[in-house]
Protein backbone atom coordinates (compact mmCIF):
# COMPACT_ATOMS: atom_id res chain seq x y z
CA UNK A 1 0.00 0.00 0.00
CA UNK A 2 2.68 2.37 0.97
CA UNK A 3 4.72 2.46 -2.80
CA UNK A 4 1.07 2.82 -4.18
CA UNK A 5 0.75 6.17 -1.55
CA UNK A 6 3.91 7.19 -2.09
CA UNK A 7 3.47 7.13 -6.17
CA UNK A 8 0.27 9.03 -5.44
CA UNK A 9 1.41 11.77 -3.63
CA UNK A 10 4.89 11.90 -5.76
CA UNK A 11 5.15 11.62 -9.49
CA UNK A 12 1.32 11.27 -10.11
CA UNK A 13 1.13 14.65 -8.12
CA UNK A 14 3.68 16.22 -10.07
CA UNK A 15 1.99 15.00 -13.82
CA UNK A 16 -1.65 15.98 -12.93
CA UNK A 17 -0.67 19.59 -11.21
CA UNK A 18 1.71 19.69 -14.75
CA UNK A 19 -1.35 18.91 -16.66
CA UNK A 20 -3.51 21.42 -14.67
CA UNK A 21 -1.40 24.35 -15.21
CA UNK A 22 0.18 23.98 -18.52
CA UNK A 23 -3.71 23.66 -19.76
CA UNK A 24 -4.74 26.95 -18.03
CA UNK A 25 -1.35 28.30 -19.45
CA UNK A 26 -2.64 27.12 -23.54
CA UNK A 27 -6.14 28.76 -22.27
CA UNK A 28 -4.63 32.14 -21.57
CA UNK A 29 -2.13 32.38 -24.29
CA UNK A 30 -5.30 31.48 -27.22
CA UNK A 31 -7.44 34.12 -25.13
CA UNK A 32 -4.85 36.95 -24.75
CA UNK A 33 -3.86 35.92 -28.64
CA UNK A 34 -7.51 36.46 -29.52
CA UNK A 35 -7.97 39.55 -27.97
CA UNK A 36 -4.76 40.92 -29.66
CA UNK A 37 -6.40 39.79 -33.41
CA UNK A 38 -9.87 40.65 -32.39
CA UNK A 39 -8.23 44.68 -31.74
CA UNK A 40 -6.17 44.40 -34.26
CA UNK A 41 -8.98 44.04 -37.00
CA UNK A 42 -11.43 46.37 -35.23
CA UNK A 43 -11.37 50.08 -36.15
CA UNK A 44 -12.61 51.61 -33.01
CA UNK A 45 -9.28 50.61 -30.63
CA UNK A 46 -10.19 52.80 -28.40
CA UNK A 47 -11.78 50.73 -25.09
CA UNK A 48 -13.58 51.89 -22.21
CA UNK A 49 -10.46 50.47 -19.68
CA UNK A 50 -12.26 51.93 -16.54
CA UNK A 51 -15.72 50.06 -17.15
CA UNK A 52 -13.80 47.40 -18.36
CA UNK A 53 -12.10 47.49 -14.59
CA UNK A 54 -15.50 48.12 -12.68
CA UNK A 55 -17.23 45.07 -14.60
CA UNK A 56 -14.41 42.79 -13.88
CA UNK A 57 -14.86 43.40 -10.33
CA UNK A 58 -18.14 43.06 -10.32
CA UNK A 59 -17.75 39.41 -11.95
CA UNK A 60 -14.76 38.29 -9.16
CA UNK A 61 -17.29 39.36 -6.07
CA UNK A 62 -20.51 39.10 -7.71
CA UNK A 63 -22.61 39.07 -4.29
CA UNK A 64 -23.81 42.72 -4.83
CA UNK A 65 -24.70 41.79 -8.31
CA UNK A 66 -26.93 38.63 -7.79
CA UNK A 67 -28.35 39.91 -4.28
CA UNK A 68 -30.99 41.43 -6.33
CA UNK A 69 -31.89 38.32 -8.01
CA UNK A 70 -30.50 35.85 -6.29
CA UNK A 71 -29.71 36.69 -2.54
CA UNK A 72 -29.16 32.76 -0.96
CA UNK A 73 -27.72 31.13 -4.18
CA UNK A 74 -25.19 34.47 -4.20
CA UNK A 75 -24.51 34.01 -0.68
CA UNK A 76 -23.78 30.50 -0.60
CA UNK A 77 -21.77 30.78 -4.10
CA UNK A 78 -19.81 33.64 -2.67
CA UNK A 79 -18.77 31.27 0.55
CA UNK A 80 -18.03 27.92 -1.06
CA UNK A 81 -15.42 29.79 -4.01
CA UNK A 82 -13.72 31.64 -0.52
CA UNK A 83 -13.35 27.84 0.76
CA UNK A 84 -12.78 26.25 -2.79
CA UNK A 85 -10.14 29.03 -3.08
CA UNK A 86 -8.17 29.36 0.56
CA UNK A 87 -7.91 25.56 2.16
CA UNK A 88 -6.65 23.81 -1.21
CA UNK A 89 -3.93 26.23 -1.31
CA UNK A 90 -3.03 27.58 2.36
CA UNK A 91 -3.21 24.13 4.16
CA UNK A 92 -0.19 22.83 5.74
CA UNK A 93 -0.27 19.78 4.23
CA UNK A 94 -0.77 20.62 0.79
CA UNK A 95 2.14 23.14 1.30
CA UNK A 96 4.70 20.72 2.14
CA UNK A 97 3.36 18.24 -0.14
CA UNK A 98 4.03 21.45 -2.91
CA UNK A 99 7.57 22.25 -1.25
CA UNK A 100 8.12 18.49 -1.07
CA UNK A 101 7.68 18.56 -4.66
CA UNK A 102 9.48 21.61 -6.62
CA UNK A 103 10.54 23.19 -3.48
CA UNK A 104 8.10 26.30 -2.98
CA UNK A 105 6.12 27.06 -0.03
CA UNK A 106 4.35 30.00 1.45
CA UNK A 107 1.82 31.09 4.26
CA UNK A 108 -0.66 28.73 5.84
CA UNK A 109 -3.88 28.70 7.40
CA UNK A 110 -4.31 27.71 10.98
CA UNK A 111 -6.01 24.08 11.75
CA UNK A 112 -9.26 25.84 13.37
CA UNK A 113 -10.17 27.96 10.17
CA UNK A 114 -8.60 25.19 7.78
CA UNK A 115 -11.46 23.01 9.42
CA UNK A 116 -13.90 25.58 9.81
CA UNK A 117 -13.74 26.65 5.63
CA UNK A 118 -13.77 23.03 5.32
CA UNK A 119 -16.86 22.53 6.93
CA UNK A 120 -18.66 25.33 5.03
CA UNK A 121 -17.10 24.27 1.64
CA UNK A 122 -18.79 20.96 2.26
CA UNK A 123 -22.53 22.35 3.45
CA UNK A 124 -22.01 25.08 0.39
CA UNK A 125 -21.61 22.08 -2.19
CA UNK A 126 -24.37 20.34 -0.78
CA UNK A 127 -26.80 23.18 -0.80
CA UNK A 128 -25.35 24.50 -4.48
CA UNK A 129 -26.27 21.24 -5.79
CA UNK A 130 -29.70 20.73 -4.07
CA UNK A 131 -30.46 24.18 -5.33
CA UNK A 132 -29.62 23.24 -9.09
CA UNK A 133 -31.34 20.15 -8.42
CA UNK A 134 -34.79 21.48 -7.47
CA UNK A 135 -34.73 24.97 -8.84
CA UNK A 136 -36.37 24.92 -12.00
CA UNK A 137 -34.65 27.84 -13.63
CA UNK A 138 -31.82 26.25 -12.80
CA UNK A 139 -32.44 22.98 -14.49
CA UNK A 140 -33.25 24.67 -17.34
CA UNK A 141 -29.69 26.01 -18.05
CA UNK A 142 -27.57 23.59 -16.38
CA UNK A 143 -25.65 20.25 -18.30
CA UNK A 144 -24.39 17.76 -16.66
CA UNK A 145 -21.06 19.04 -15.47
CA UNK A 146 -22.88 21.31 -13.30
CA UNK A 147 -24.78 18.76 -10.96
CA UNK A 148 -21.09 16.51 -10.59
CA UNK A 149 -18.54 19.72 -10.05
CA UNK A 150 -19.95 20.29 -6.58
CA UNK A 151 -19.81 16.65 -5.87
CA UNK A 152 -16.52 16.12 -6.67
CA UNK A 153 -15.58 19.30 -5.35
CA UNK A 154 -16.67 18.41 -2.06
CA UNK A 155 -15.18 14.68 -2.07
CA UNK A 156 -11.47 16.11 -1.12
CA UNK A 157 -12.75 18.20 1.50
CA UNK A 158 -14.65 15.71 3.32
CA UNK A 159 -11.83 12.58 2.45
CA UNK A 160 -9.55 15.33 3.89
CA UNK A 161 -11.12 16.11 7.16
CA UNK A 162 -11.95 12.73 8.08
CA UNK A 163 -8.33 11.85 7.57
CA UNK A 164 -7.02 14.94 10.10
CA UNK A 165 -10.05 14.77 12.40
CA UNK A 166 -11.49 12.21 13.06
CA UNK A 167 -9.83 8.78 14.64
CA UNK A 168 -9.64 5.33 12.12
CA UNK A 169 -7.62 2.95 11.74
CA UNK A 170 -4.02 2.88 10.15
CA UNK A 171 -5.96 1.07 6.97
CA UNK A 172 -9.19 2.82 6.79
CA UNK A 173 -6.62 6.22 6.99
CA UNK A 174 -4.44 4.82 4.14
CA UNK A 175 -7.35 3.90 1.84
CA UNK A 176 -9.15 7.25 2.83
CA UNK A 177 -5.91 9.40 2.32
CA UNK A 178 -5.70 7.43 -1.22
CA UNK A 179 -9.21 8.68 -1.82
CA UNK A 180 -8.73 11.91 -1.05
CA UNK A 181 -5.19 12.59 -3.30
CA UNK A 182 -6.85 10.59 -6.68
CA UNK A 183 -10.14 12.72 -5.91
CA UNK A 184 -8.00 16.23 -6.11
CA UNK A 185 -5.36 14.70 -8.58
CA UNK A 186 -8.61 14.33 -10.82
CA UNK A 187 -9.74 17.30 -10.80
CA UNK A 188 -6.17 18.65 -11.57
CA UNK A 189 -6.73 16.98 -14.60
CA UNK A 190 -10.69 17.83 -15.85
CA UNK A 191 -9.76 21.71 -14.62
CA UNK A 192 -8.33 22.71 -18.11
CA UNK A 193 -11.02 20.91 -20.26
CA UNK A 194 -14.28 22.06 -18.30
CA UNK A 195 -16.25 25.36 -16.97
CA UNK A 196 -14.21 25.02 -14.00
CA UNK A 197 -10.86 26.91 -16.34
CA UNK A 198 -13.71 30.20 -15.70
CA UNK A 199 -10.86 30.45 -13.12
CA UNK A 200 -8.70 31.59 -15.52
CA UNK A 201 -10.38 33.30 -17.81
CA UNK A 202 -12.50 35.69 -15.69
CA UNK A 203 -9.86 38.48 -15.85
CA UNK A 204 -10.58 38.39 -19.45
CA UNK A 205 -14.13 38.11 -19.87
CA UNK A 206 -15.38 41.56 -20.10
CA UNK A 207 -12.59 42.98 -22.21
CA UNK A 208 -13.83 39.91 -24.40
CA UNK A 209 -17.47 40.90 -24.37
CA UNK A 210 -16.23 44.61 -25.32
CA UNK A 211 -14.39 43.50 -28.39
CA UNK A 212 -16.85 41.28 -29.46
CA UNK A 213 -19.10 44.14 -29.10
CA UNK A 214 -16.56 46.01 -31.06
CA UNK A 215 -15.83 43.29 -34.01
CA UNK A 216 -16.75 43.40 -37.16
CA UNK A 217 -16.23 46.98 -37.21
CA UNK A 218 -19.18 48.98 -36.04
CA UNK A 219 -21.40 45.59 -35.28
CA UNK A 220 -21.63 47.03 -31.98
CA UNK A 221 -22.45 50.27 -33.01
CA UNK A 222 -25.01 49.21 -35.43
CA UNK A 223 -26.42 47.53 -32.96
CA UNK A 224 -26.80 50.10 -30.73
CA UNK A 225 -28.18 52.39 -33.48
CA UNK A 226 -31.10 49.81 -33.47
CA UNK A 227 -32.25 49.53 -29.90
CA UNK A 228 -31.94 53.91 -29.88
CA UNK A 229 -29.08 53.27 -27.49
CA UNK A 230 -26.49 55.61 -29.77
CA UNK A 231 -23.49 56.97 -27.81
CA UNK A 232 -24.11 55.09 -24.29
CA UNK A 233 -21.54 53.00 -22.55
CA UNK A 234 -20.93 49.58 -24.05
Amino acid sequence: MQPLMDFVAGPLFRLTFAIMLLGLLRIVVLTVWGVIQARRQTDDKVMPWKLITENTLGWLVPVLRLWKTRPIYSVVSFVFHIGLILVPIFLIGHIQLIRESIGIGWPVLSDNLADILTIVTMVTAVALFLGRLFSKEARFISRPQDYVWPVLLAIPFATGYVCNNMAIGAGVYQWTMLFHMLSAELIFVFIPFTKIAHCVLVPFSQMVSTLGWKFPPRSGEGVAETLGKKEMPV
